[in-house]
């Protein structure tokens, strides 16, 4: 299924690196900023993750959640979240279920896609680009209102 912005985003469950149950229909009411990624700690990933982290700030003041996504096992994402100090939530996608969902599968490897999901769970914001993964975020705080609160 290709999804388009505007759509109602995809309702999913999966297990964040702490091994709790996740759901996105859980963040309703609050910008979503969901990014799939191909592996953990790989150079593009990482930078991906660090520009996230960066700009940690300036996505709390807009009160979004971050959840990223990549076919690692919960305790590889421990591990990376652990070894940045990533302040966001990593979710394990063991079978590519959610990636499936939102149609970020890629070609030779996973894709590089971020989608905002606004606080109506529609989805906002579609940004793809696998060879800059900083450019995520930048797309990201362009689509997320800056006089929102947290709730």
């Amino acid at each position: 299924m290709k999804l388009k912005v505007g759509d109602e985003a995809p309702d999913f469950e999966g297990r964040t690196e702490s091994g709790d149950v996740i759901r996105l229909s859980q963040f309703r009411g609050r910008y979503v900023v969901l990014y799939f990624y191909p592996k953990d700690d790989t150079p593009g990933c990482r930078a991906e993750a660090l520009s996230f982290k960066e700009n940690w700030d300036d996505i709390i003041k807009r009160g979004a959640v971050v959840l990223g996504v990549s076919g690692d096992s919960q305790e590889s994402h421990k591990r990376f979240k652990e070894k940045y100090g990533l302040p966001f939530t990593l979710v394990s996608d063991e079978g590519d279920k959610i990636r499936e969902m939102y149609g970020a599968k890629g070609f030779l490897i996973p894709g590089r896609v971020t989608f905002v999901i606004d606080p109506q769970g529609k989805i906002a914001l579609i940004y793809s680009s696998q060879m800059n993964p900083t450019s995520h975020v930048r797309e990201v705080l362009k689509v997320i209102p800056e006089n929102l609160t947290n709730t």
